[in-house]
């Protein structure tokens, strides 16, 4: 059957190679992208490699709520429901950022605006709909801030990047018992690192820094999207939830991924955070 699927970040990477094959199998893809022309390109290109026309494009930029809104708001206007979610856009700079929201960059992008999205868009998800959120391995240095959330005292791109990732999936776990009566799975994903997807925003520094480091550990985007496809489509997870997938295997995260209590804090104060946008 065929399936309506969001992807943000699905204008290159890992995002676009799982719209690429999503595609293929007949499904109606919306890329959800920052920048209208590279993403005009990409959904060119996997039209004409599919041959499969339900491949819309709608534009959105992460870091900011506003944007987040109004996508969620045209994506209602014009599709009816949505049967697959897979957050997938992220961000990774050398140089502490904040945004126009008063949030550092990594937070927002790649935690908070996809938990704002999840949210706007829960009331359109069908029964055995599907949320995939996209972490990292990186996750496991991470530690939740309360008290400096954007990191002003002391801040560094793997510290900033942890703690989003580490939120990401504290969140799915959190979601995933909220939606089980609803029939709504909700999973996360270490996709391996991935060297041209690190980031809607073109970092050198960051290239560089882990060229220099990290050339070793570096996979494909083909081969990194083969896991969040798996759950997008395969019959083989439609039941299963709340849990953390590497190569298509559930994976334990680390051991402060499953603090409840931390898990209920985050949500609670994300709520707070994001309450102008959210009601």
């Amino acid at each position: 059957m065929s399936k309506v699927i969001v992807i943000t970040g699905s204008n290159s990477g890992i995002g676009k190679e799982t719209a690429l094959e999503l595609a293929k199998r007949g499904h109606t893809i919306v890329m959800v992208c920052r920048n209208e022309e590279k993403g005009k390109k990409a959904q060119e290109e996997i039209i004409k490699s599919t041959g499969n026309e339900n491949i819309h494009l709608m534009l959105c930029d992460l870091s900011s709520f506003a944007n987040v809104k109004r996508f969620c708001e045209e994506f209602k206007n014009k599709f009816g429901y949505l049967d697959v979610l897979i957050n997938n856009a992220g961000v990774m700079t050398y140089e502490r950022e904040v945004t126009k929201d008063d949030f550092e960059l990594h937070f927002q992008v790649n935690y908070l605006s996809p938990f704002l999205l999840t949210n706007l868009l829960l009331d359109r998800i069908r029964p055995g709909g599907r949320i995939i959120n996209l972490s990292s391995m990186a996750h496991r240095a991470g530690k939740i801030h309360f008290d400096d959330i954007n990191l002003e005292k002391d801040f560094t791109m793997l510290k900033a990047y942890a703690q989003a990732k580490l939120a990401v999936i504290l969140f799915t776990h959190y979601l995933a018992k909220q939606l089980i009566d609803k029939r709504i799975t909700v999973n996360c994903v270490h996709p391996g690192v991935i060297i041209s997807n690190l980031g809607i925003y073109n970092d050198r520094k960051v290239l560089r820094w882990l060229l220099q480091r990290l050339k070793w550990m570096f996979s494909s985007p083909k081969k990194g999207a083969k896991t969040p496809i798996y759950l997008a489509d395969s019959n083989e997870v439609s039941n299963i939830t709340g849990e953390y997938f590497y190569h298509k295997k559930v994976k334990k995260s680390s051991k402060l991924s499953y603090d409840e209590e931390l898990e209920k804090k985050l949500w609670d104060k994300s709520l707070e955070w994001l309450a102008p946008w959210i009601r």
